[in-house]
């Protein structure tokens, strides 16, 4: 069978601009047509290898540009598509241009970003196996290593050094910075249900940089999206069902949420 088609189809992917999502879309379905014609979109112990290696980069690569595209569905879809791919041993590609580790790394992102660490660990603890057998870990990878810390970080309450890490020069390639925004917005909604049990209310200037927020003007849009009340230059938090708590306890949950995030609003203030 000709691989032909495939390959000029690839090609153009390869140098497809993301401003053109429907030009983008449209080689997308035409590479999954001419996969399905070479009867390449899950391996056999019969496939050929220069297919098996065209079919895997092909699938690599639109997982990669839904992530450009901002299409976590579809990079899920390329992502369970390649697990048959990534199963066959490395020498029947007979090639080390795999883009595996950053799929994956960006497929643990995504997970992070969902909030579903039960997902996380299953992926994670595969791949701790499989580097084990071979006599590797995984903190020499950096597109692993990255979400690794991450959630880390968050199981921590070290949204500080999440935010960081989230900035352009944290992040190990351009497709990770397209999920900052995501699990920023995952970061907030956590500080947001601590600040809630922590304090009656907070002054929108200090909110404004407990949230990672830009504006003032944001801090107010963020805070009627989940009930507040902005009066004053302040935010109310709706009154809690343990409202009897004891002054212990309210600085003890206060002392979490300024223990993993004040500090670092700080030095947000010199920047914000």
């Amino acid at each position: 069978m000709s691989t032909s088609k495939l390959s000029e189809i690839l090609s153009q992917l390869q140098k497809s601009s993301t401003s053109s999502p429907q030009k983008i879309t449209s080689l997308l379905s035409s590479a999954k047509r001419e996969l399905l014609t070479l009867d390449a979109l899950i391996p056999t112990p019969t496939t050929p290898t220069p297919i098996l290696l065209l079919a895997r980069q092909t699938l690599e690569t639109g997982a990669l540009l839904s992530i450009h595209l901002q299409q976590p569905d579809a990079f899920t879809r390329y992502y369970q598509q390649l697990l048959p791919f990534y199963e066959v041993p490395d020498s029947s590609y007979q090639s080390n241009k795999s883009q595996r580790s950053k799929v994956t790394g960006l497929y643990l992102l995504l997970l992070l970003t969902k909030g579903d660490y039960a997902g996380f660990h299953t992926v994670l603890e595969g791949l701790e196996v499989e580097h084990a057998g071979k006599g590797k870990g995984l903190e020499g990878d950096e597109f692993i290593s990255y979400p690794v810390k991450l959630e880390r970080w968050l199981m921590e309450g070290s949204y500080d050094r999440v935010w960081a890490a989230t900035k352009r020069e944290g992040v190990p390639s351009e497709e990770f910075g397209v999920f900052s925004e995501v699990l920023i917005g995952t970061i907030r909604d956590e500080i947001a249900s601590c600040s809630e049990k922590a304090y009656p209310s907070l002054p929108i200037a200090n909110a404004k940089n407990l949230l990672f927020l830009e504006s003032e003007g944001s801090v107010v849009d963020f805070a009627q999206g989940r009930g507040w009340v902005v009066k004053d230059g302040r935010i109310y938090f709706p009154q809690q069902q343990d409202e009897g708590r004891t002054e212990k306890e309210i600085l003890v949950a206060s002392g979490t949420v300024i223990e993993n995030t004040i500090g670092y609003a700080r030095e947000l203030e010199t920047i914000v």
